[in-house]
């Protein structure tokens, strides 16, 4: 049976209702004000400020705008969720997602599994920008970056080779791996960076990029690469992005959702709240505690056409991560660059015990 667009939306509201479980923990929602406005994940905060302004002082591009913003986490080596620096596989190599969609000409470039290239948001936009595909991964994305001029460089740091031999040190403790006995934190990726653009005439820019799951199977793709996953942008619309658990995302298009939640009249904010309660509907039985909660994360963010914004994540964050603005989201306007809060589908106290 063929399911309409309206129908479909119809049936995802109905079940984002079905699922409400408990109230949303929901901030004052911000009003439409126009663009420029850039919105990103909190580890976006210095990205959007660099958005904001070039689309301000230069008049650039929304898409070149936030690729910008987000080249500055990708370079930064003390951010180990994306880039240089990034986290890597179980093999201790490092490899690169990213995908960007141009919501003017409605054109979208992604690379996935791409080894040696600090910047893959820009490897991307070539793709979109040179090529009639949409993405390329592996061999052929880091041969295709080559060829378009991009430098190749060993984005594994010292201090992710440390973190990623101190998870394999204690992997089974009868190998030929020494471990430690004091005990040692395994650091986990705890990020990705989106990031949604809004110029003064209306035209969207999205992008996402990721050095993904921190000790990943080789090969593995998560949901940042995909467009209508990690991030979509529909010009007449809206932007919407995603940060956390990329295979939950990807089972629900959480990007396209949430923009289509936004064509149908919700808010920024409500639309993310929408899309999250869809993910808990359609979540395995493995992956849920007794309750019928998520054992893992996930947060969107979105931006409206007419420059209003809103985020929400699955749970309210801890003491601890609040302290680091996992209960927050960069957003840049006329209004300058500053960190809003992220709406919460679930309570701190309605965490599963595992994550608490």
């Amino acid at each position: 049976m063929r399911v309409s667009r309206r129908r479909f939306i119809k049936l995802s509201t109905a079940a984002a209702t079905a699922t409400a479980g408990s109230p949303w923990i929901s901030p004052s929602e911000s009003q439409p004000a126009g663009g420029p406005c850039v919105v990103a994940s909190a580890n976006g905060l210095r990205g959007v400020a660099r958005a904001y302004a070039l689309m301000v002082e230069e008049e650039a591009d929304p898409l070149d705008a936030a690729i910008a913003g987000v080249n500055i986490q990708e370079l930064d080596p003390a951010d180990q969720s994306v880039g240089l620096g990034g986290l890597p596989n179980e093999h201790g190599v490092v490899q690169l997602d990213a995908s960007c969609m141009h919501g003017a000409t409605r054109r979208a470039g992604a690379v996935g599994a791409l080894e040696g290239i600090a910047t893959p948001s820009l490897v991307a936009k070539a793709v979109m920008d040179y090529t009639d595909h949409i993405m390329l991964v592996g061999e052929g994305a880091k041969q295709f970056a080559l060829a378009m001029g991009f430098e190749e460089q060993n984005l594994l740091t010292e201090e992710s080779r440390q973190d990623w031999l101190r998870w394999k040190a204690r992997l089974n403790p009868t190998d030929s791996w020494l471990g430690h006995d004091d005990d040692v934190k395994i650091n986990w990726t705890h990020g990705t960076i989106n990031m949604c653009a809004l110029d003064s005439s209306g035209n969207l820019g999205s992008v996402t990029t990721t050095s993904g799951l921190s000790w990943k199977v080789p090969g593995r793709v998560g949901d940042s690469p995909i467009i209508g996953a990690g991030q979509y942008c529909d010009n007449s619309v809206g932007a919407a992005g995603s940060t956390g658990r990329g295979e939950a995302n990807i089972k629900v298009c959480g990007a396209f959702l949430t923009v289509e939640f936004m064509r149908m009249g919700h808010s920024p904010q409500e639309a993310c709240l929408q899309t999250l309660a869809r993910v808990v509907e359609m979540t395995e039985d493995r992956l849920l505690d007794s309750n019928g909660r998520p054992l893992f994360g996930l947060s969107f963010y979105a931006l409206s056409k007419d420059g209003a914004f809103g985020g929400a994540s699955l749970y309210e964050p801890s003491e601890e991560g609040k302290a680091d603005n996992h209960d927050r989201f960069a957003v840049a306007n006329a209004d300058g660059a500053r960190l809003e809060p992220l709406a919460h589908r679930y309570t701190y106290a309605e965490r599963p015990e595992s994550m608490r």
